[in-house]
């Protein structure tokens, strides 16, 4: 190993050591319950928020994917930027919403949502199943992310697959004991590195290389002119259809997708979430800088193997190791904690709907347990959920890289299918869980159909918003044609007092 390998090799060892204890720290003090685990009961505040929610839109794929998109593509990866903005934008409105719901019902997860509202505990089974389809390969891209960060910022002396085992190792270590709180504070430390080393690639990069950041645009719209306008560079037809319906699409669905539910559930009151939701599209201006990384090493490394190198290729090849070590732990880290977030999302999707025997809401069942005994032992078989997806993820990874990882494309597609069930149902009291399960299974056929044929984008649509529009036209016919009895009254359900005054508060607003 030589000195510049030990030295980065040695800053990342000290980081997991230090990423691990954060995360078991946070935990001090704290209940032991599901809803502590899962939601850190309700109880974080705007900058915690912030920083968790920021954690997961910015992910290895932030350092690589997008990098790599914008060497091989150029303009289509501004969708990256556009649907993140746009999502939340609509989250100052969906967030309250889906606060004060599960707020006021006790619910901690979509699957709970779907099944309190409408009192169907196998359409709550049904979202569980369907999430964790969508999400274990988004753990397994993180998986793969993290392994080629540490392979490239150790100089290739830590090896994919140990990086991919250390990396399951140190998310699951903190999110089984500390929960969502833990990825909340490990996600402090992973936004102070993030922020401190795009913000000198901004700079250094484009100096070291082309002499500044006007050479390079200059240089971009003599040489490279493709890269700046769509379609982009055989970029597969991505062009302005592709963009905007893409970016409808994923703006929708990131305000339902489990972890972004996750994030809502947390917070102290629906204020913290719109404070937060004005905040945070101000972080997603990062992420323009791994695009111009990109863009510059189509100058540097005009014949690059894999595209997804391509920031760190540049920064291996210019800068010292101690920096290099520090860019390699925030993108480390960068794959750390949407991971865990992902890991316990799966988890809290089986808890009380699956695991837990329902969360109480069809009075035409007995109600299940709910002693503190039978809340641990649900937290405790969640916590088993969440270490099986992960250790899926793990094997795909390491045995078939590719076979999970191709599933990841239709992730934001399948769980936009959700939306009507999760999000629609709450405006629209009318429609029912018939209509909602067969509209969701129209969309997953409709979306499967259009992968599986090669026709995903649809003459430059994306497949997903073809799809949810199947699935909406489904909802809506079902509904009409066959509506369902007179909702039931609802069933109370224990909450905290603090959950309680907020959730009326609210309300008298």
């Amino acid at each position: 190993m030589t000195g510049s390998a030990a030295v980065a090799t040695t800053v990342f060892g000290l980081a997991m050591v230090a990423t691990v204890l954060i995360g078991l720290l946070s935990a001090r003090g704290r209940s032991k319950g599901l809803a502590e685990w899962s939601v850190s009961s309700r109880g974080l505040g705007v900058m915690f928020i912030w920083l968790l929610m920021a954690g997961e839109t910015y992910t290895s794929f932030s350092f690589l994917g997008t990098a790599g998109w914008s060497y091989s593509f150029g303009a289509p990866i501004l969708y990256l930027v556009a649907y993140l903005t746009v999502g939340f934008a609509v989250a100052y409105v969906v967030g309250p919403a889906l606060w004060t719901y599960a707020s006021r019902h006790g619910l901690i997860s979509i699957a709970d949502i779907a099944e309190f509202r409408f009192r169907s505990r196998p359409l709550g089974i049904l979202v569980a199943v369907v999430g964790t389809v969508f999400l274990v390969p988004y753990i397994q891209v993180q998986i793969q992310g993290m392994g080629v960060v540490v392979n490239a910022m150790t100089y290739g002396s830590v090896d994919l697959h140990v990086a991919a085992v250390i990396s399951f190792v140190v998310a699951e270590v903190f999110i089984l004991v500390s929960g969502l709180r833990g990825s909340a504070w490990v996600s402090a430390l992973k936004d102070v590195l993030v922020i401190l080393a795009v913000v000198f690639l901004a700079v250094y990069i484009p100096m070291h290389y082309l002499g500044g950041f006007s050479d390079f645009m200059q240089r971009m719209v003599t040489e490279k002119p493709e890269w700046l306008t769509f379609p982009g560079h055989e970029s597969g037809g991505r062009n302005a259809a592709w963009f905007l319906s893409t970016v409808v699409l994923n703006a929708v669905t990131i305000t339902i997708f489990p972890t972004t539910v996750a994030g809502y559930l947390s917070a102290k009151s629906p204020n913290a979430l719109r404070r937060n939701a004005l905040l945070l599209p101000w972080y997603q201006l990062l992420l323009f800088v791994p695009m111009m990384v990109g863009a510059t090493a189509l100058f540097v490394l005009p014949s690059l193997g894999n595209p997804d190198l391509a920031l760190f290729s540049l920064v291996t090849d210019s800068l010292p190791s101690p920096v290099v070590a520090v860019i390699g732990v925030a993108g480390a880290l960068s794959a750390i904690v949407p991971m865990s977030v992902f890991m316990l999302s799966i988890g809290t999707l089986w808890g009380r709907t699956v695991l837990g025997g329902g969360n109480g809401s069809d009075p035409r069942r007995p109600r299940p347990d709910t002693t503190h005994e039978h809340d641990l032992r649900t937290k405790r078989l969640s916590q088993a959920v969440c270490v099986l997806a992960g250790l899926v993820a793990l094997g795909g990874s390491l045995f078939y890289p590719n076979t999970l990882v191709q599933l990841s494309v239709l992730s934001y597609e399948g769980l936009a299918q959700l939306v009507p069930v999760v999000l629609l149902a709450l405006f629209w009291r009318r429609m029912t869980a018939r209509a909602g399960i067969c509209g969701m299974v129209v969309g997953l056929a409709v979306m499967t159909a259009l992968w599986a044929t090669d026709n995903d984008p649809f003459h430059g649509v994306n497949g997903g918003i073809i799809a949810l529009a199947a699935n909406l036209a489904v909802t809506f016919a079902v509904t009409r044609l066959a509506p369902g009895e007179a909702a039931a009254p609802r069933v109370p359900v224990r909450q905290s007092p603090a959950a309680t005054a907020a959730a009326r508060a609210e309300e008298s607003r």
